[in-house]
């Protein structure tokens, strides 16, 4: 017990100048600062005593975040310039310690992370991330974690990338894993894409129409004219009088980035290594049919249909997912929809309905039937249509 009253006291001994600068500063009264004291000291002789455990470490780490947050609040409203000592450190310190005896609750390194996040600590994020995943490199999930720290924090789709493929050494065989590297191309498409829009050059560039000149032909015009002779004439850039390089755009929406080129690969890779699962291809498909308004949307749905009709036409996962096709990228509320739907309700009269298709045709329809401002006669063929498939499940 000595050696973690030892290790405590030595702990607590640090703050000492800390404490010091808070009374001096006035941030802080003489009991408040033997209150913090009497806290630090009780939390430092439970963690280094036997026994301690993960929770532990979080109440001391949530204290001193609250301690910092006061501190913060009494520096501006006393308008100091210098508070001097920050709760940070402290704080990062005290999950540290708790990552290191605990490293194997993961909990814990989320905690780790989220606040750091919180601090806008990236260096120390990127370090956080090696140690988490060098102790957890089969965890699908932390992969994932830092594969969208990294695009959505920083906008870095190459390390994005880079933690995916790295988790999938570790985890090939993880469905999640999969999907989700997917998903975040296509989040990266759907940005890219959006910024297109706002950019103005998801438009088609007609080329300029030449103006005509009537005054060569005027046999009455008061002057000479003279063929006109722009800055173009002289030094021609490579964009059109937009601004717009057409080349440079058609080069764009050419590019796998946007054409779906990588989740298509994504695919391909997984559809092998899990022998043709048409539930994995079902679940792959969901996912992909969320992302209604990207171009590349049909071109990728189209394929995976494709293989899992061409692996296993019965399957009920598949038949799902080619029945569900003639809608994909329509809103319910326009006026593409309901011969959209028609073509669906057709694809499911190719297929006799069992038991599990008519379970998803509900699934799928049910939603669709709530849909607010949906027009009435559309809402009473999917009503009609989900009690078929239910008097369907009850004769099974």
């Amino acid at each position: 017990m000595s050696a973690a009253t030892d290790k405590a006291r030595f702990f607590l001994e640090q703050s000492v100048p800390e404490l010091k600068e808070y009374e001096k500063k006035k941030l802080f009264n003489k009991d408040e600062i033997s209150a913090i004291i009497k806290k630090r000291s009780d939390f430092e002789h439970k963690l280094n005593a036997r026994g301690a455990t993960p929770a532990d470490f979080v109440r001391y780490a949530q204290y001193e975040m609250n301690l910092d947050t006061l501190r913060r609040k009494r520096v501006k409203r006393l308008g100091i310039r210098s508070a001097g000592f920050s709760g940070q450190r402290r704080i990062f310190f005290v999950l540290d310690r708790a990552t290191r005896k605990f490293h194997g609750d993961v909990g814990l390194w989320i905690q780790y992370t989220e606040y750091a996040r919180q601090q806008k600590a990236f260096k120390k994020l990127s370090s956080i991330f090696t140690d988490a995943l060098r102790f957890h490199p089969t965890n699908a999930e932390l992969w994932v974690y830092a594969a969208k720290y990294a695009l959505d924090d920083h906008a870095d789709m190459t390390q994005s990338r880079s933690y995916m493929q790295r988790g999938l050494r570790f985890c090939k065989s993880s469905k999640f894993l999969w999907v989700q590297y997917a998903k975040l191309e296509l989040i990266y498409i759907a940005k890219l894409v959006a910024r297109q829009r706002i950019l103005g050059l998801d438009r088609e560039i007609e080329p300029a129409k030449p103006e005509e000149d009537t005054a060569f032909d005027d046999p009455d015009a008061d002057m000479i004219a003279l063929p006109k002779i722009t800055g173009e004439d002289i030094n021609p850039s490579a964009g059109d009088e937009d601004g717009v390089d057409q080349v440079a755009l058609e080069k764009l929406k050419s590019s796998p980035a946007l054409s779906g080129a990588i989740p298509l690969a994504i695919f391909d890779s997984a559809w092998d290594h899990f022998k043709n699962d048409t539930r994995f291809g079902h679940e792959f498909y969901d996912m992909v049919f969320e992302f209604g308004d990207l171009p590349c949307l049909r071109k990728i749905l189209g394929h995976i249909i494709e293989a899992m009709m061409g692996a296993k036409s019965i399957s009920h996962h598949a038949q799902i997912c080619y029945i569900k096709f003639p809608t994909a990228g329509i809103q319910v509320t326009s006026p593409e929809f309901p011969r959209a739907l028609g073509a669906s309700l057709a694809r499911m009269k190719e297929h006799r309905q069992q038991g599990e298709l008519a379970q998803e045709i509900i699934s799928w329809l049910q939603p669709l039937e709530k849909t607010e401002g949906l027009d009435p006669s559309l809402q009473r063929v999917i009503a009609a249509t989900i009690r078929s498939s239910e008097r369907t499940l009850q004769t099974e």
